[in-house]
């Protein structure tokens, strides 16, 4: 892996894709996908667990087209369409600071954040549905939305599905705990595959 420039329009970020390694077909091992980071013009490219989130190191030209170039150049090699959806480091804290279900005390283990990528209309946040599934919450907050999930991510029917289509974006979920683990990541050098 390569080493983490030094140059000072170098900004760390966190990548993260939508639905890799849920069966054999939609298989993209972490080592692969690194590299494919690497070659795309990030350094200091750092994977965690299995589900497509990678922590790297780029300049803001890379950072910008890095999306798509991930996307297409994972498209060529494994023939699959992966929507990715990145933020800076200074993103991720403030994903981190501003959950309105933490002020409230709600268990950590029910909570999620639904990253977007991009922020949606009024008129479209206003589209969703706050009783589509009962005992579930969330709050929009720009590219964010938090999820209050005490029935599980796999009962909600507050679904990337659903949210795709009423926000007309890409969406990617990841529970809590993961989002502290990224933003520990982001803050250093030090990762974990």
């Amino acid at each position: 892996m390569a080493s983490r420039p030094t140059a000072k329009n170098v900004g760390r970020h966190v990548a993260l894709l939508r639905g890799i390694n849920l069966g054999p077909t939609r298989s993209l091992p972490m080592k692969a996908l690194a590299e494919l980071c690497t070659a795309a013009g990030c350094a200091d490219v750092r994977t965690y667990i299995q589900s497509g989130n990678v922590v790297f190191s780029a300049t803001a030209t890379v950072a910008a087209r890095f999306p798509d170039a991930l996307a297409a150049a994972i498209l060529k090699k494994f023939k699959m369409e992966v929507p990715v959806v990145t933020r800076t480091a200074e993103e991720v804290a403030e994903v981190a600071r501003r959950n309105p279900f933490l002020k409230r005390g709600i268990d950590p283990d029910w909570l999620h954040v639904v990253f977007l990528a991009r922020v949606p209309t009024a008129e479209q946040v206003g589209s969703l549905d706050p009783a589509r599934s009962p005992g579930d919450e969330f709050v929009v907050v720009g590219r964010d939305i938090y999820l209050h999930l005490p029935n599980g991510m796999a009962r909600t029917k507050l679904t990337n599905q659903y949210l795709d289509s009423r926000l007309k974006t890409v969406s990617t979920a990841r529970n809590w705990r993961t989002v502290l683990k990224l933003l520990e990541m982001v803050r250093s050098t030090e990762g974990a595959d």
